[in-house]
């Protein structure tokens, strides 16, 4: 069988579709790369002998498909990979995964992530800390960085991920993939397991911006199971792919290119810049001036909704029950057995910022700042059609580098948390590597379910670029 890790999703099903390959043969070819490399890499939780298969038609029917470790798949194991979770067994399908089988596809397994999507960089899971497959010794991101490390190493075609502060742009920036997070309320969040009720959104993390479109007309959409899901029509993402971006207009936020960004994505993100400009697209200098209150703004907002939702995770109804001779003490020590350091840390800052007698100086205050940031890029949107920043300020670090200092951790997420805080469309891919072969990411930031002009604009990058067809060279077995 021919080497199937050059072809993208896309192509891979019209060869199941034209009968040039079986889908059998495809999900086998990529279950013998998870089981040859996994080992090493760990982007998975688990991986399936047999797949949870799909029975309708697309354009995707016949792929195998991984899903983070968050969203629900009637029957099998969902851990958020958490030690409070680890043999939970969900028991119904989240709409995404109603949605992928009626699309025919099959899901393949779960892929590793942070601890209930609490971290950038993958390190803070029960199973250990997933590895970049361009430099074994450096994080993946996070959290979403098992499902961007196995579509790096081409252990699967595409994955599925969570957002809620760059947890999909991040380690797709890191990883050298390419990362989309909709318009909140354009995909179902029905069968998420919840970190930040107004902050989460699930998204697709691919190759290219082929399979990207077509991975978005099948999950968005609107569905009644979820209070929050818009009722607004989805375009066909693959219209988008013309890639005539003449006469759109970039905005260039210069609070995003100050002090903390490496030079090498600096240059590598201005390179980008160029090449928009040469297909036609007009640069625009803008302003976002209360992006410096963003990191404090969505760790306080946050924090606070995972507090809220981890209060049902108490050893009675849900994972791990530890013994105790009170109430208070099963409560107490299945809590504190099951959550790791930064699921306590992130409690403990929300129910604090939620407690009577700081409610106002910290979630109101916070509210208020969030409102201040969605008005900025409001202003913005009346010059631009889109926002060019960097995705992350520096390449992957390395594994450990920062896990003993959380709030340089925070700061990984600088330039993705505001697009959540906004509510807004944003994608991340690569537009370059550094002097030690790690992928550089540049994130374009969308108008309010105008998913449909970010898909328009990467796909015109790639048209004329080769980032995303580089592979990892894979010499660890």
């Amino acid at each position: 069988m021919k080497d199937l890790i050059n072809t993208n999703a896309s192509q891979l099903a019209e060869e199941i579709r034209t009968n040039k390959i079986k889908k059998e043969e495809v999900f086998s070819f990529f279950k013998s790369r998870i089981k040859k490399f996994d080992p090493v890499l760990k982007s998975f939780v688990e991986s399936y002998d047999q797949p949870v298969k799909g029975e309708g038609e697309s354009s995707l029917s016949g792929l195998p498909i991984a899903i983070k470790d968050n969203i629900c798949i009637k029957e099998k194991k969902v851990t958020c990979s958490s030690k409070i979770l680890v043999n939970h067994i969900a028991v119904y399908n989240a709409e995404v995964i109603k949605r992928l089988k009626n699309a025919g596809l099959n899901i393949i397994g779960t892929t590793n992530m942070d601890e209930f999507a609490f971290g950038s960089s993958t390190e803070n899971s029960c199973y250990g800390p997933t590895k970049n497959p361009w430099d074994i010794t450096r994080v993946v991101g996070g959290s979403s960085g098992g499902s961007a490390a196995a579509v790096a190493a081409r252990l699967v075609p595409f994955a599925l991920g969570s957002d809620t502060g760059g947890s999909i742009r991040q380690p797709a920036c890191l990883c050298g993939v390419v990362g989309f997070k909709p318009t909140y309320g354009r995909v179902s969040r029905f069968g998420l397991v919840a970190f930040g009720s107004s902050l989460d959104q699930i998204g697709p993390i691919t190759t290219d911006f082929v399979d990207c479109a077509n991975l978005l007309n099948i999950i968005c959409g609107h569905d009644d199971k979820d209070s929050t899901s818009a009722f607004i029509d989805v375009p066909d993402f693959t219209k988008a792919l013309n890639g005539n971006v003449k006469g759109l207009r970039i905005g260039i936020p210069k609070e995003y290119f100050s002090q903390g960004l490496n030079q090498e994505v600096k240059n590598a993100v201005e390179e980008a810049k160029k090449i928009f400009e040469e297909k036609g697209a007009e640069i625009i200098e803008i302003s976002l001036p209360h992006t410096e209150y963003a990191v404090a703004t969505y760790y306080i907002i946050a924090s606070s909704e995972a507090s809220s939702n981890l209060q049902r995770f108490d050893g009675v109804r849900y994972g791990v029950r530890a013994k105790g001779e009170s109430l208070e003490d099963l409560y107490t020590n299945s809590r504190g057995q099951g959550f790791g350091d930064e699921a306590k840390r992130r409690i403990f800052l929300g129910t604090y910022s939620l407690s009577s007698g700081y409610y106002d100086a910290y979630y109101l205050k916070a509210l208020k700042a969030r409102t201040l940031i969605r008005k900025d890029f409001d202003q913005a949107f009346k010059k631009v059609d889109v926002i060019l920043t960097p995705t992350s300020p520096t390449t992957a670090f390395k594994i450990g580098e920062k896990a003993s200092d959380p709030l340089s951790m925070y700061l990984s997420d600088i330039y993705t948390i505001s697009t959540n805080l906004a509510g807004l469309p944003a994608v991340s891919f690569p537009c370059g590597f550094s002097s030690e072969k790690l992928p550089i990411g540049v994130q374009l930031i969308g108008k309010e379910f105008d998913e449909f002009t970010l898909v328009k604009l990467g796909s015109a990058f790639q048209s004329c670029t080769d980032f995303h067809k580089e592979i990892p060279k894979i010499n660890y077995e």
